[in-house]
């Protein structure tokens, strides 16, 4: 299931604070400035620094 459309536009990095690039399939977010990957469980957005994989 996807994330709404309208919590993907106020998503940001925690880091950087740039947009998030949201990929459905592999159920994570992406911030390709600082090429982190945060994951997305039972569509809730594990916006965590500590949990991001790095890319």
């Amino acid at each position: 299931m996807a994330l709404p459309q309208k919590l993907l536009d106020k998503l940001v990095c925690p880091q950087c604070k740039k947009k998030l690039d949201y990929q459905e399939k592999e159920e994570r977010l992406i911030c390709g400035h600082c090429k982190l990957a945060y994951r997305v469980e039972d569509n809730i957005p594990v916006l965590l620094l500590d949990e991001a994989e790095k890319l």
